[in-house]
């Protein structure tokens, strides 16, 4: 029916303007009205009549409005363009023709013609919204979070559009002038504090949060008032920046990402540094088909370097992050991928000596925490001696900056993972004085997103009805997300000098049981009635907290208020020595017990994880690090928290 809306909607606005026409014409006639046109010239002035008004609802455009989504500028073309081809009927008539029809009576005719054509494309929308909509089935009772543009944007559209299977019964917002009126038929019911008292008394089932200004402040206070809801689901707008792109609002509704809980700002840094530290250069990134690795690459991308290199050993993931970048940028990104391991020296030499990289980033690493509990010698072979590989190589041909992405679970290790990455930082640590590369670690927390990261773990247990598992529900992790870590590395890796290790304030650790419950409610059910929570036990090498900074040492802010540098004690390349000495004679032997041992001799810090949870009570508690704010610190860009 979409080819004839346009014939359809002009032959019944024809049909309108005679039927208006003829019917005063004869009632004027019947009772004897001054200056009535009589019946032999009231077609030819019907004629003219209907030319003038057509040729300006034609310039006007008014048929090409989609009358479905009209709003105050449609109709107000339609006056505009009845009222101009009323007025020229007027001249004309009175400039060329014999006689005239009265004034009162084309005001009558204008006055009749245009409610006529309003009453027709009202009754379609009517017809559109209480007919068509009927037919697709139950709808679901909804409640909009804000009254303002965004709101109201996305009510006309679940009110118009035929796709959408929502009935929006009220708004909420904080706004006093709003509470209690209406916006086009719905109430606003009150502020957003009163919502968990009125909806007891509403069958609402989806909350529909549309304040995408609001600072994530507020957004984490709100979804936190929300999550104690009982079985009201809760979807979001995303920003008002995501709302520029052309889709229906409806469409950018997404579930509730645990970020919006995390109670603090997205970490954004400057960029300009990163363009002068990458522009040009040669970039090598191993582990680049990675969580980390390949978001470092879309990044670093973006920064027009020379050539980009991606090193990985698993080629399904390089391909595909391969494929990604090409689609992107094509040709003007210079992109190379190689297949190869870090173990592997002599391959890491060949591709140094072809490519003379100026940037190295080191995202390789084995890092899920249980499996290198059960396979410690696959760890030690591959995140410290492939890093030293890697060190080694990269000061044999003359690197400029090499930056190494550690973890918080490096400080104080309770698992084969985190001792092998804190000797990783160890080796980086052991070059000072003894290179013209700089070397640098990164160090961050738990990354949302990643392989093996908690949140689509627990969504997926939600859509599958559950339980939910948590080893501990004691265990609070920091977090960031995947963007944000490569933000992190690249800024390091502009303002580093030598053997400095790199710390991001994260903001307050978040209790995963917390996040478990609120996912859980936010989701539309109940924790513990609808979907469980199960505690499954603390797996092997993990402890109840993380660290980001060792709590014995002091730290140094830097301008950039978000961003640390660790002042490490030196290693001589003595002492690293003898610690890969004991590690490799541990290798030989091949036993997992003789390489634990092993480690905790190299890296003093090392504990087992019943040594620190046991001291741990109902509520966690993470030592506080002794922060120093220096002069000369190093300057990091600006950001915004």
């Amino acid at each position: 029916m979409s080819r004839f809306r346009k014939p359809l909607l002009f032959f019944c606005d024809s049909l309108i303007l005679l039927g208006v026409t003829l019917t005063l014409s004869k009632f004027s006639l019947r009772y004897g009205l001054p200056d009535a046109v009589g019946r032999g010239l009231l077609l030819k002035h019907l004629l003219v009549l209907y030319a003038c008004t057509a040729v300006f609802q034609l310039l006007f455009h008014t048929y090409d409005s989609l009358w479905r989504y009209a709003e105050s500028r449609e109709y107000l073309s339609l006056l505009t363009a009845a009222f101009c081809g009323f007025l020229a009927y007027e001249v004309i008539s009175r400039a060329l023709m014999d006689s005239v029809i009265s004034f009162i009576l084309l005001v009558a005719i204008a006055c009749l013609w245009v409610l006529g054509m309003l009453l027709v494309r009202f009754s379609y929308r009517v017809y559109r919204s209480r007919v068509l909509f009927r037919r697709g089935g139950p709808r679901v009772p909804v409640a909009i979070i804000g009254a303002g543009a965004a709101g109201v944007q996305l009510l006309e559209e679940l009110q118009s559009n035929p796709d959408s299977h929502y009935t929006v019964q009220c708004f909420f917002d904080d706004d006093p002038a709003k509470v209690h009126n209406r916006i086009h038929g719905v109430e606003v019911k009150g502020r957003i504090a009163d919502i968990p008292d009125r909806l007891r008394a509403m069958d609402i089932r989806e909350l529909l949060v549309a304040i995408p200004s609001i600072s994530e402040d507020r957004r984490h206070e709100i979804l936190q008032e929300l999550s104690g809801l009982e079985r009201v689901r809760v979807t979001i707008l995303p920003s008002t920046l995501d709302l520029i792109a052309q889709k229906p609002i409806r469409s950018q509704l997404r579930e509730i990402r645990i970020e919006d809980l995390l109670g603090r700002e997205p970490v954004r840094l400057d960029p300009a540094p990163v363009d002068d530290f990458l522009g040009g250069k040669t970039v090598l990134v191993t582990g680049g088909g990675g969580s980390i690795g390949s978001e470092l690459c879309r990044q670093i991308a973006k920064h027009h370097p020379k050539r980009l290199i991606i090193v990985d050993i698993y080629e399904n993931n390089a391909y595909d992050i391969q494929q990604e970048l090409l689609y992107h940028f094509g040709k003007r990104l210079n992109l190379v991928v190689e297949i190869a391991s870090v173990r592997d020296g002599e391959r890491l030499r060949q591709l140094f000596a072809m490519y003379r990289p100026d940037v190295v980033f080191h995202a390789a690493a084995h890092k899920h925490v249980p499996l290198m509990e059960q396979s410690p010698q696959e760890a030690v072979r591959n995140n410290v001696f492939g890093t030293l590989n890697l060190v080694r190589t990269a000061d044999e041909y003359g690197v400029e900056k090499f930056i190494q992405i550690s973890t918080d679970k490096a400080v104080n290790p309770t698992s084969v993972m985190g001792a092998t990455k804190r000797l990783c930082e160890m080796i980086l640590q052991s070059m000072k004085g003894q290179s013209g590369t700089t070397f640098a670690a990164v160090r961050f927390g738990n990354v949302l997103g990643s392989n093996g990261s908690v949140v689509p773990l627990f969504k997926r247990q939600i859509a599958a009805g559950g339980p939910i598992t948590v080893t501990d529900k004691r265990i609070i992790r920091y977090f960031m997300t995947i963007p944000e870590a490569a933000q992190l590395v690249l800024q390091a890796g502009a303002m580093a000098r030598q053997n400095e290790l790199y710390v991001l304030d994260m903001g307050q650790p978040v209790k995963i049981l917390d996040l478990a419950e609120n996912l859980i409610r936010l989701s539309g059910y109940v924790p513990y009635r609808d979907i469980d929570i199960v505690e499954t036990g603390l797996r092997p090498g993990e402890k109840l907290y993380e660290e980001l900074l060792i709590a014995s040492r002091d730290i140094e802010k830097t301008e950039n208020d978000q961003i640390f540098v660790e002042r490490q004690p030196g290693i001589t390349p003595e002492e690293l020595r003898g610690k890969l000495a004991v590690l490799s004679a541990a290798l030989e032997k091949n036993d997992p017990t003789v390489i634990r041992d092993a480690l905790h001799q190299v890296v003093p810090t090392f504990h087992e994880p019943e040594d620190l949870n046991r001291d741990q009570g109902d509520e966690v508690r993470i030592p506080e690090p002794n922060v120093e704010e220096k002069e000369n610190s190093v300057v990091c860009g600006s950001a915004t928290r």
